[in-house]
């Protein structure tokens, strides 16, 4: 078992959440209350850095599904930063990688544009 630790700091308009140790049953109270915690500090715009995370599990994903829900309320976003092939297996496998916008590190998940500040296309 690998105990979860969570830190949080901003980066340009985002705040990037660092996880580090397993997202589960047992630890993912820990990722909910910090996430709370940026919720009351009327943080909406996060980028879940999961490099750190060797496993996650339903209880985890129910965690981010829930941020997501929360911010977009508020217009923000959840950008999940993932490398594990493992952990992104996790995504794909229940369709959460259609959900979640996912990047190799934080900088390139903080540079990505809103989709409404995007360019329409031309077609």
């Amino acid at each position: 078992m690998n105990e979860l630790s969570v830190s949080s700091h901003d980066m340009g308009r985002f705040t990037v959440v660092e996880a580090t140790g397993d997202i589960d049953l047992i630890s993912a109270p820990v990722l909910r209350a910090s996430l709370d915690t940026l919720f009351r500090d009327a943080r909406s715009r996060l980028v879940m850095d999961l490099r750190g995370v060797p496993f996650l599990d339903s209880t985890g994903l129910g965690v981010l599904v829930g941020a997501q829900r929360a911010v977009r309320h508020h217009g923000g976003d959840v950008r999940i930063v993932c490398s594990d092939p493992r952990v992104l297996r996790v995504f794909s496998i229940t369709g959460l990688d259609q959900v979640f916008s996912i990047y190799d590190s934080p900088e390139q998940a903080v540079e990505e544009p809103d989709p409404q500040d995007r360019p329409a296309d031309p077609r």
